[in-house]
């Protein structure tokens, strides 16, 4: 049987961004680039970069480097039989039950030992991390030679500095820039809960003393720990999407809702930094290019990281609206308390719609996405036949 082969030598990096049930679509992208691995090669990518809900796949990925199509496969298996109950619950008791006790709890005294509160009690992904995913695989695949880091990015509530928890081989020191750094750690699910944990929606999460939330919140740059951990290509499976008619808002006379500026806002958080990022990385690029030669060794560590960003080609509220109905009803209730329906124009379903029907679809468009730019995809990440 040949020897599996590792990418370790091509410094190519994935970034995966957040974006609740969305992250679906990155499933798609990677069953896509499957294709253009052998079966029994490791991982194109050394470095694997991830948060909110892209950390979750990142992890999962990192726990399968040394069989790309395992790691993959496994990935798709758990995305197309989630279901919102997997997440969240979502049974008219625990929801309303959870919402009433935090509620009550606003009313504490401040000694008293106070949990964190939010809209949904995401304690079933949990459960749900810790079964699917053997973490200890991680450290086994680094020192086998077909990983080289993951990075998983919280935001920490207590000192609002943007937090990448890596776990790579030991000639990666920790960096420390204005309102981010990196720390060394043996990722486990709590890791991944607090760069998960959409704000407001889901709990906040302790680790060190420090309360942390979705690691998109502070992410100021969020190309900045693939490039810490040595990356020199960076393959980046975005969230920003085109934005298709829904219903008629386009011609819709009225002010926007709370829940549509709700949603806006978490778009926001999810994309606007990363296009501001990528196009830093790309003017330095330019201006490095500009640089002779022999003068570039006094450029202060400056060095060119090419890089790919892919986003959807279609609008993820316009086909979580199709699936509005596959919500469990006691959420259903929930969001029209909040103003959101199927005829909202708010994007906030497409980030909770946790379901198999809504992220299968979300798969088959990454899938396709790829497809469709194969000769490029291959060629940047020298995937060649």
């Amino acid at each position: 049987m040949p020897k599996k082969r590792t990418y370790k030598e091509t410094k190519n990096a994935l970034v995966l961004t957040g974006g609740g049930a969305r992250a679906a679509y990155q499933v798609g992208v990677l069953r896509a680039i499957a294709q253009f691995v052998p079966r029994n090669h490791g991982i194109p990518f050394p470095i694997i970069c991830g948060t909110s809900a892209g950390a979750i796949n990142a992890a999962a990925l990192a726990c399968y480097s040394s069989c790309f199509h395992l790691g993959v496969k496994k990935l798709e298996w758990m995305w197309k039989n989630l279901n919102t109950s997997k997440i969240y619950h979502s049974d008219p008791i625990r929801v309303f039950g959870y919402i009433t006790r935090g509620f009550v709890a606003g009313f504490q005294a401040d000694y008293a030992n106070k949990t964190a509160r939010s809209l949904l009690n995401n304690a079933p992904l949990r459960n749900l991390l810790n079964s699917v995913i053997d973490f200890k695989r991680i450290e086994n695949n680094i020192q086998r030679g077909y990983l080289s880091s993951v990075s998983i990015t919280a935001s920490s509530y207590s000192s609002g500095d943007s937090i990448s928890f890596y776990q790579s081989e030991k000639n990666i020191s920790p960096w420390y820039r204005a309102k981010r750094r990196g720390e060394p750690s043996q990722i486990n699910s709590e890791h991944l809960m607090a760069s998960a944990a959409i704000p407001l929606v889901f709990p906040s999460v302790k680790i060190r003393n420090e309360n942390f939330g979705d690691g998109s919140v502070h992410q100021l740059s969020p190309l900045s720990p693939a490039i810490h951990l040595g990356a020199k290509r960076l393959f980046v499976i975005g969230v920003e999407q085109p934005k298709e008619p829904i219903h008629a808002m386009e011609n819709n006379p009225h002010p926007p809702t709370s829940a549509t500026i709700a949603g806006h806002l978490l778009d926001s958080v999810f994309s606007d930094t990363l296009h501001s990022d990528i196009e830093r990385v790309n003017r330095i690029n330019d201006t490095l290019s500009l640089i002779p030669d022999e003068a570039k060794r006094n450029t202060d560590g400056l060095k060119k990281i090419d890089n790919l960003l892919l986003n959807p080609s279609h609008d993820f509220n316009a086909m979580a609206l199709e699936h509005y109905e596959d919500l469990p009803l006691s959420i259903r209730l929930l969001l029209g308390v909040a103003g959101i329906n199927k005829e909202s124009e708010s994007s906030i379903i497409s980030y909770l719609l946790f379901e198999k029907s809504y992220c299968n679809q979300l798969i088959k468009l990454g899938f396709k996405d790829v497809m469709e730019k194969e000769n490029q995809i291959r060629t940047f990440l020298s995937l060649q036949d």
